[in-house]
C-alpha cells in the first residue's frame, strides 16, 4: 500500500471507504466496480463475450462501461501522480508508490504539466504585455493572484519566468495615505534596466494588472466593461437666468424612468456618462414636474448660451477624463436595473454617495471650527474626547483573547497618536453630517430637517470653515410642502435655500455637506455676516478674463494646497485677534480659491486685491511663511529619513511604550539639482521624461543624500522628546489643545506597553480538529478579502504620491484640510483601482467561527490577518468580556455629565462602549 504515512479518506458518488479505489498492491482488485470485475474475469481467461454475458449486458454496453471507468481511473491516476509530483517525488518513486511503470507515470503527468506550463506562460505573457503597454511598474505582490483569478504559485512562477527573461523584482515602501506613519510594502516587477529610484519617483504609476482577469485559472483572460452612456437629447439645462443658480449642481430626474432609477434612495450624489464624451456631476433627486420631452434637468449657475457639451472652459457638462479606468475621477458604485420585461442591465447611474453613506461620516468637532469658538467650549469637548479614549483603553485591557486584545491595542494606540496630531474634539449632542439639497420656498432663516423637531434651532457648519460669520442659525420647518414633496423624510439630508448656501462659504448643491448641531444648552457662538462679504459673489467678481489660462495644476493651481494656505491664515488670524475687515479680506480670497478650478476664477487677482501677502507677513511672519499657531502647525509637513515598516515586537520601547524608528538608509542621487539614476555598473544618468533617452553624467558631480518621507510637526516634536507646547504661540486656546495632545500621546504609549505585556495566542490542535469546518470557512473568507489587497496598495500609492505633491507645494497646509485631502485622494484612488469599500470586503464572523477563534483553532498569524479584515466595532462587541456586569464609577460620572449637557442616553452609551440597557442599570 502506498502513502502509508497519511490517513486518506475519499468519498465520491460511486466509491467510498478509507482508501480510493485503485489503491493497494493490486489496484482495483477489491473495488466492486465493473472495471475491477472485468479485470478479474479477464485474468480467469474469459473472452469479451463471456464477460458481457456474466455481467448481464451486451458487448457494446460492456465496452462503453469499460471506457467510462478507464477514463475515471486515468483521471484519478493523473490527480494522484500530480499530487506526488508536487510533493517532490520523482517519476520512478511515483511509479513505485502507485504500482505502475514509470512510462505510465510519464504519460499521466505530461498533459497536466504541459497545461500547467501553458497557463504559466499565458500568465507571464499577460504580465509582460502590461509592462510593455503602459504599466512599466507592475504590482505583483500579495493578493494579485486572487485579483487575477489564478493561484499564488502560478503568479510566482510566472514572475520567476519573466525574471529569467530579463525582468526584475523590487520592493517599494510608501507611507499610507490614510494612516500617516504607517508604510505599505509593494512588490514591483519591471524591466531589468529600471533603477529603484525611478520606481520610487513614479510610485503613483505602480499598478496591479488592472482591467484583466481570468475565470478559468489563467487559460483565458477577460477585460472590464466601460460605463453606460445616456443620450444628451434626454437632458434639459436650467441656466442661471431661469433658476439654475438656486439649485446649482442638482440633477433632477423624472420618476418612473427605469434606467434612471436611484434604487432604494430618493437622492444620491452621482456621475452619469453622456454621449461618450461628457458626464453629469451632482446631486440627483426626483422631480415629477419636469417639462415634457426630457428625463433629466441639470441646474447650473452658468449663463444662457453656454453649450451643454464643449471644452472644459465652455461647457455645462464636464468632459470625460482621459482615463478608461476612471472616466469620472471619483469613487463610484454601479448597479443594475430591470427593464419592463424583467431583463437586467447595467445602470447609467454611478453613485458616489447615497443616504447610507453620509450618516457614517466621522462625528467630532474639527479644531478649524472649535478654535474659533469660546475657549471654554473647546476645553469641555476636548476633555470629553480624552475621557472616551481613556474609557476605551480600560475596556480593552479586560479582553481575554490575546490576539484580539493585541490587535485592538495597536489600533487604539495608532488612533491616539492620530488624535494627538489632528486634535479632534468630541461631537456635540445630536450632531450629524447631512448633505444639502435646495428648497426654493424656504425662508432665509429656515431649514427642512426631518431628523430634528419642528421649531428647534440648529446651526450649520461647512468645511473649510473660516469663522463664526459663516455659521447660519436656523429654525427647523418640517411643514414645508416643497420639502415634503421632493425629499420626504430623508435619512441624511436637509433642505435650505440658495442664500443660506451662499453663507456657507458659497456651498453648491452638488454633494456639499454640512454638520448640523442643535443649539439648546450649547454655547455656540455665531456672528452676523461680515460687511466685507455682503453681495460678494466670487463666481461673478473673479470670472476669467478673455484668454486667461485654464485654472488647474498645469497652470500652478492646486486647490487643496491653496485652500490649506488660506485656511491656515484665517485660523491664525482669528486666534491672534485680527480685526473683522482683515478677516473678511482673507475669507473673500478663500471663497475664490474654493471655486477657482471648478468655475475658472481669477484667483491670482484675488490674492493681490485682498492683500494676502501682507496678511501673511503680519500674522505668520512672512509672505512665504505658513502656520504660526499649534492649531495650524500640528499636522504641518515635517521631513524625516525614510523608515522601515513598523514591527511592534522590536519597535516599541518596553519601558516607555514609545515608538522607535529604524531608517532604511535609502539614498537619492542629484546632479545640478536634478534627480539622476545609478545603473548596475555604477554609472549615473538622467532620463528624458518624453523620449526615455539616457544621458550619462560625471560621477564626481553627483550628490548623495538620504531619501526622506513626510511626517508632521507634532509627531516629530514627540519623537525628539518635546511635547505639544513646543508648537504653541502661547494663547489660551492653544493651551487646551496642547494639554489634550500630550495626554493622548501618553495614552498611546500606555496601550503599546500593554501590547508587549500580552503574549500571542497559541494554536490548540484539538480545537483545530473540532472546528475544522469553521477553520476552512474562515480561510475561504480571508482568501476573498485578500483579493482586494493589490487594489488597495495601488490606491495608497496613487493617493500618497498626490498628497506628497500637495504638501511639498504647501508645507503648512492645515490639519483639517490635509485630512480632507487625504480622504478625497484615497477615495478617488480607490475608485480608479476598483478597490472595494471596507464594508464590502470585511469578513463576517459567525457565532460558530467565533467559538473556533476563542477555542484557539486559528493560528496567531492567520487570526491576525482575519482580524485585519474584520469590522473593528463588531469585533469589539464580540470580544467584550461577558462577565462585565457594570461600568466603572468614573464611566458613570462621565455618562451623567454628558446627559446633563444634552446628549441622549444612546449617545452616552455609544461613547462609553456599552449598551443603553447597561447604562440605564448603572444610572
Amino acid at each position: 500500500m502506498y502513502f502509508e504515512d497519511e490517513l486518506l479518506h475519499y468519498g465520491t458518488p460511486r466509491h467510498s471507504g478509507r482508501y480510493p479505489w485503485g489503491s493497494g498492491e493490486d489496484p482495483y482488485q477489491h473495488s466492486g466496480t465493473y472495471l475491477g470485475r472485468i479485470e478479474e474475469l479477464k485474468t480467469a481467461g474469459m473472452t469479451e463475450s463471456q464477460i458481457a454475458a456474466e455481467l448481464g449486458m451486451s458487448t457494446t454496453k460492456l465496452r462503453a462501461v469499460k471506457a467510462i471507468e478507464l477514463s475515471e481511473r486515468t483521471a484519478w491516476e493523473q490527480t494522484k501522480c500530480m499530487e506526488l509530483h508536487d510533493k517532490g517525488y520523482s517519476n520512478v518513486q511515483i511509479g513505485r508508490l502507485m504500482n505502475m511503470p514509470e512510462s505510465t507515470v510519464r504519460n499521466r503527468l505530461n498533459p497536466l504539466l504541459q497545461e500547467r506550463t501553458n497557463r504559466y506562460e499565458a500568465t507571464a505573457n499577460i504580465l509582460k504585455e502590461q509592462i510593455e503597454n503602459g504599466k512599466p511598474y507592475l504590482d505583483v505582490g500579495k493578493g494579485v493572484d486572487k485579483q487575477l483569478g489564478i493561484s499564488e504559485t502560478q503568479l510566482k512562477t510566472a514572475v520567476a519566468m519573466l525574471e529569467e527573461q530579463g525582468y526584475k523584482v523590487s520592493y517599494l515602501k510608501v507611507e499610507q495615505a490614510t494612516n500617516p506613519g504607517h508604510g505599505t510594502s509593494v512588490k514591483v516587477l519591471t524591466k531589468e534596466d529600471v533603477p529603484f529610484q525611478e520606481i520610487y519617483q513614479n510610485r503613483d504609476k505602480v499598478m496591479s494588472p488592472m482591467g484583466t482577469y481570468s475565470e478559468d485559472g489563467g487559460r483565458t483572460w477577460n477585460n472590464i466593461k466601460p460605463p453606460v452612456n445616456i443620450d444628451s437629447s434626454r437632458i434639459g439645462i436650467a441656466y442661471y437666468e431661469n433658476g439654475g443658480r438656486d439649485k446649482d449642481g442638482v440633477i433632477e430626474i423624472r420618476p418612473g424612468v427605469s434606467d434612471l432609477s436611484l434604487g432604494q434612495s430618493s437622492y444620491a450624489q452621482v456621475r452619469i456618462a453622456v454621449d461618450g464624451t461628457h458626464y453629469l456631476k451632482g446631486m440627483a433627486m426626483y422631480n415629477d414636474q419636469l417639462p415634457p420631452g426630457i428625463d433629466i434637468r441639470f441646474n447650473t449657475n452658468k449663463h444662457e448660451g453656454t453649450p451643454m457639451l464643449g471644452d472644459k472652459q465652455n461647457s455645462v457638462l464636464k468632459p470625460i477624463k482621459d482615463d478608461p479606468d476612471n472616466p469620472f475621477g471619483s469613487t463610484i458604485r454601479q448597479f443594475e436595473y430591470s427593464d419592463s420585461n424583467g431583463v437586467k442591465h447595467q445602470s447609467p447611474i454611478n453613485i458616489v454617495n447615497d443616504d447610507t453613506d453620509w450618516g457614517k461620516w466621522s462625528k467630532n468637532l474639527s479644531s478649524q471650527m472649535l478654535s474659533k469658538q469660546d475657549p471654554s467650549l473647546a476645553k469641555r469637548q476636548l476633555g470629553l474626547a480624552y475621557n472616551y479614549k481613556k474609557q476605551e483603553f480600560e475596556t480593552l485591557c479586560e479582553y481575554t483573547n490575546p490576539a484580539i486584545k493585541r490587535k485592538l491595542l495597536l489600533s487604539f494606540a495608532d488612533e491616539c497618536d492620530s488624535d494627538a496630531v489632528h486634535l479632534k474634539a468630541a461631537a456635540l449632542p445630536r450632531q450629524q453630517t447631512h448633505v444639502i439639497l435646495p428648497l426654493t420656498t424656504l425662508k432665509d432663516n429656515e431649514v427642512y430637517a426631518p431628523n430634528y423637531n419642528t421649531g428647534e434651532e440648529v446651526v450649520l457648519i461647512r468645511y473649510p470653515h473660516q469663522g463664526t460669520f459663516e455659521i447660519p442659525r436656523l429654525t427647523v420647518n418640517n411643514n414645508n410642502p416643497e420639502g415634503k414633496r421632493l425629499l420626504g423624510t430623508p435619512k441624511n439630508a436637509i433642505g435650505i435655500n440658495s442664500k443660506v448656501a451662499d453663507r456657507l462659504s458659497g456651498a453648491d448643491f452638488d454633494g456639499d455637506t454640512v454638520v448640523v448641531i442643535p443649539t439648546k444648552g450649547q454655547n455656540i457662538k455665531t456672528t452676523s455676516p461680515l460687511k466685507g462679504l455682503e453681495n460678494f459673489d466670487p463666481k461673478e467678481r473673479y470670472r476669467a478674463y478673455p484668454g486667461m489660462p485654464e485654472v488647474g495644476p498645469k497652470t500652478g493651481f492646486h486647490k487643496q494646497t491653496e485652500m490649506g494656505k488660506i485656511s491656515n491664515l484665517v485660523t491664525d488670524m482669528t486666534i491672534k485677534g485680527a480685526p473683522l475687515d482683515e478677516i473678511a479680506a482673507a475669507t473673500r480670497h478663500a471663497q475664490v480659491v474654493i471655486d477657482a478650478e471648478k468655475h475658472n476664477l481669477n484667483w491670482r487677482q484675488s490674492y493681490e486685491d485682498n492683500r494676502i501677502a501682507a496678511l501673511k507677513e503680519k500674522y505668520q511672519g512672512g509672505a512665504r511663511r505658513g502656520a504660526s499657531t499649534l492649531i495650524s502647525k500640528a499636522n504641518s509637513d515635517a521631513r524625516v529619513p525614510v523608515r522601515k515598516d513598523f514591527r511592534p515586537e522590536i519597535d516599541i520601547d518596553p519601558q516607555t511604550g514609545k515608538k522607535k524608528y529604524r531608517e532604511t538608509g535609502d539614498v537619492i542621487y542629484e546632479y545640478k539639482g536634478k534627480s539622476v539614476f545609478k545603473d548596475k555598473n555604477g554609472d549615473y544618468y538622467y532620463k528624458d521624461k518624453k523620449t526615455g533617452e539616457k544621458t550619462q553624467v560625471p560621477s564626481d558631480k553627483v550628490k548623495t543624500k538620504l531619501r526622506e518621507e513626510i511626517s508632521n510637526k507634532m509627531t516629530v516634536a514627540f519623537d525628539e522628546g518635546k511635547d505639544a507646547y513646543s508648537l504653541s504661540s502661547g494663547t489660551r486656546i492653544e493651551k487646551y489643545y496642547a494639554d489634550y495632545a500630550n495626554k493622548m500621546k501618553m495614552l498611546a504609549n500606555e496601550a503599546r506597553k500593554e501590547y508587549l505585556a500580552t503574549p500571542p495566542t497559541k494554536v490548540n490542535k484539538s480545537a483545530k480538529e473540532t472546528y475544522a469546518a469553521e477553520v476552512k470557512s474562515l480561510n475561504e473568507k480571508l482568501n476573498n478579502a485578500l483579493q482586494n489587497a493589490p487594489k488597495e496598495r495601488q490606491a495608497q500609492l496613487l493617493a500618497n504620491s498626490y498628497i506628497e505633491k500637495v504638501k511639498r507645494a504647501n508645507p503648512d497646509i492645515s490639519k483639517d484640510d490635509l485630512k480632507k485631502k487625504r480622504a478625497q485622494a484615497i477615495s478617488e484612488a480607490r475608485a480608479r483601482t476598483g478597490t472595494l469599500r471596507r464594508d464590502k470586503r470585511n469578513i463576517e464572523i459567525t457565532d460558530k467561527e467565533w467559538k473556533a477563534i476563542q477555542a484557539g483553532a486559528i493560528s496567531n498569524n492567520k487570526l491576525t490577518q482575519i482580524l485585519a479584515n474584520t469590522d473593528e466595532e463588531k469585533l469589539k462587541e464580540r470580544a467584550m468580556p461577558k462577565n462585565r456586569q457594570s461600568i466603572s464609577s468614573g464611566a458613570v460620572a462621565r455618562a451623567k455629565a454628558m446627559i446633563n449637557m444634552g446628549y441622549t442616553q444612546a449617545e452616552a452609551a455609544e461613547a462609553l462602549g456599552v449598551s443603553v440597557s447597561t447604562l440605564n442599570r448603572a444610572l
